[in-house]
């Protein structure tokens, strides 16, 4: 009765506050924000424009393309908060759209962090959600909540393994009785991947394009591991050389190459993780064997190449975007069990 009352007068919240994407999700409800992690601001004031409403989905559509007086920045690098005031602006502005508060009573917020982010970051988290309008905050690795949304059992006695490649880390960790054993944290992840293809770009056609234009490939025709019928698409660019506009047919193969590095090193950070645990658990991990989350898993046949260079099944999780999203809202729905294990600060009700 007292959560259905709570739920009305104020619905608690799961965020995953990723480097490329905030979502959001509704006890009950599932993911009811869905929105890129970026504000457009004003240079002078640093206020964001037209009150809030240059945020998320608006304003990824003006990366690239604002004048000199406003700019388009991420508040977020890394799964780590840059810009303390842009983001509690941000979530500000996410957590009234995902809900109307009644009574005056603060959400309790469950939020998704990356496992090897630093006290003082953990402390910025907080404080930015509290003044965001969060009543008690409580914090959950990624890749705990991935592993959560994922379905796999990490309350029993047994291996499970999850990699998280989100935008800006990628989040290694292997579970058994409800805990995380051993994780590992790597830097490479979508952004880099992107960057990588904008340096391959360069560096082979003597074409400077955007990292947007990058992304879009990596989505259109990058892949892990070779594919039954290769892909190609046309890139458009700055000539480096002559200084004019100029066109180029990419293939899915070159791609696949620019990538291949920022796979290589995900590869290895999981073997790191795998390499220190103790036998009984590797060989869980022999039967039980990775799952893939993230948007990096949506790579093609990203499963295909993991599975070869580290010896375990593998398998994408259905709907890897939303995957660490879901693992809080499954939080949210128990939290009397999950609170015990959870980070926490604030007031709660």
């Amino acid at each position: 009765m007292l959560n259905r009352l709570r739920d009305w007068l104020c619905p608690d919240l799961g965020i995953d506050l990723g480097t490329v994407n905030t979502l959001i999700t509704l006890r009950g409800q599932g993911v009811v924000v869905d929105e890129p992690t970026v504000v457009v601001l004003n240079k002078k004031t640093r206020q964001i424009l037209g009150r809030g409403a240059a945020v998320g989905k608006l304003a990824k559509q003006m990366v690239g393309r604002t004048p000199g007086s406003i700019e388009a920045v991420k508040p977020v690098r890394h799964g780590v908060i840059t810009d303390f005031q842009l983001c509690e602006q941000l979530l500000r502005y996410f957590i009234r759209k995902a809900a109307v508060q009644k009574g005056g009573i603060r959400p309790r917020v469950v939020i998704a962090v990356p496992s090897g982010i630093s006290p003082v970051e953990k402390r910025a988290v907080f404080n930015s959600a509290e003044r965001a309008g969060a009543g008690r905050v409580y914090l959950i690795e990624e890749a705990k909540a991935a592993s959560i949304g994922a379905g796999l059992p990490i309350s029993e006695p047994l291996a499970s393994m999850v990699c998280d490649i989100g935008g800006g880390t990628s989040e290694s960790a292997i579970l058994s009785l409800g805990e995380i054993v051993v994780s590992r944290s790597s830097r490479i992840a979508g952004e880099a991947m992107d960057e990588a293809i904008v340096d391959y770009v360069r560096q082979r056609y003597s074409l400077r394009i955007g990292v947007a234009t990058a992304e879009q490939l990596k989505i259109d025709i990058g892949s892990a591991y070779p594919l039954d019928t290769e892909l190609n698409a046309e890139v458009r660019g700055l000539d480096v050389i002559s200084g004019i506009p100029r066109k180029a047919i990419m293939t899915s193969e070159e791609v696949r190459q620019a990538l291949e590095d920022c796979l290589w090193k995900i590869a290895n950070n999981i073997k790191a993780a795998i390499e220190v645990c103790d036998p009984e658990l590797i060989g869980d991990l022999a039967d039980t064997g990775l799952v893939l989350t993230g948007g990096g898993a949506l790579l093609r046949n990203s499963d295909l190449f993991f599975r070869e260079h580290l010896g375990i099944p593998v398998r994408v999780d259905p709907e890897p975007l939303t995957t660490v999203a879901r693992g809080t809202a499954i939080c949210l729905d128990h939290l009397q069990h999950w609170r015990r294990q959870f980070q926490t600060e604030g007031v709660g009700f």
